[in-house]
């Protein structure tokens, strides 16, 4: 197997797991009812969050699942083309079967973009877990909230970004 698809499987593999262990977490949040009433920690009632804040939790929920779902199908769509053309009876009047190294690229490409709009969808997930556990980020008093935000949109946001290299950097090899 030549360097180059050693690398772009190893990277499939990579989105593989990290999507399903997201997957994972979007299904356990799902799980979560954040209208119960004594699943809270908010003192001032002012601060507490609306239905539409759990409308918008089940929403990002939702689209993180359906991207992570995306890229995982894509990515294991690819891993299976390149095993399928590396194999011995392979025939090369199979077309679809066939691994272009553009094919791969593009697929590789749009499965990390699929992953990496996951990532952001759950984050926003989260902040909007927090807001209807510790209080709106609206409400000026709800300092708890913005403790919790602050480090998950700062942190996030740098993860994605060494991500997409390494994406990126397996996408030129």
């Amino acid at each position: 197997m030549p360097a180059g698809t050693s690398v772009h499987v190893t990277a499939l593999d990579g989105i593989v797991n990290v999507n399903s262990l997201f997957t994972l977490a979007v299904f356990v949040g799902l799980a979560w009812n954040p209208n119960d009433p004594s699943n809270t920690l908010i003192n001032d009632q002012a601060c507490a969050a609306g239905p539409s804040k759990a409308e918008d939790l089940v929403a990002f929920h939702v689209y993180s699942f359906s991207s992570f779902l995306f890229s995982s199908l894509i990515a294991l769509g690819l891993k299976q083309a390149i095993r399928i053309s590396k194999s011995p009876t392979y025939h090369p009047y199979e077309f679809i079967a066939r691994t272009h190294k553009s094919f791969l690229r593009v697929g590789m490409l749009v499965s990390g973009i699929g992953s990496f709009s996951g990532c952001g969808f759950l984050m926003m997930a989260l902040v909007n877990v927090v807001q209807i556990k510790l209080g709106t980020l609206a409400c000026g008093t709800s300092s708890d909230s913005f403790a919790a935000v602050i480090p998950l949109v700062i942190l996030v946001p740098v993860a994605l970004l060494i991500y997409a290299s390494i994406i990126l950097y397996a996408f030129s090899r």
